[in-house]
């Protein structure tokens, strides 16, 4: 169950980055902040779930890193092949990758915030 919240943006994410541009919704910041900001939840959601289940410190830097920049690329991929109006940008993975480190960066201030807590 740990992991449903990150299966689901991810699928968000792959819905919103397939769909055609005359059918995608127009994202009010900008292209490259809709690609952080939606990262950004994907990178909270996967390092989320690998805390919950007991994962080593290191290995959950390094998991969520791997796995949500290689999705990325993957969406930027599919959106270059598969679709007609819509086209995989370097830029965009750019963005995708600043963002899963600002999510790592989030999750992080809070854990350490949480054990200076739990040690008073």
């Amino acid at each position: 169950m740990a992991y449903l919240p990150a299966v689901l943006v991810a699928a968000g994410i792959a819905v919103l980055s397939l769909l055609e541009k005359e059918h995608a919704p127009s994202m009010p910041m900008g292209d490259k902040w809709s690609h952080g900001v939606a990262y950004c939840v994907l990178g909270i959601s996967v390092m989320t779930a690998l805390l919950l289940n007991g994962h080593k410190r290191w290995k959950w830097w390094l998991v969520t890193i791997v796995t949500c920049t290689a999705y990325g690329a993957l969406m930027e991929a599919l959106q270059r092949f598969c679709t007609l109006t819509r086209s995989g940008e370097m830029a965009d993975l750019y963005a995708d990758f600043l963002g899963v480190l600002l999510g790592i960066g989030i999750v992080a201030i809070i854990q350490i915030a949480l054990s200076i807590v739990n040690r008073q």
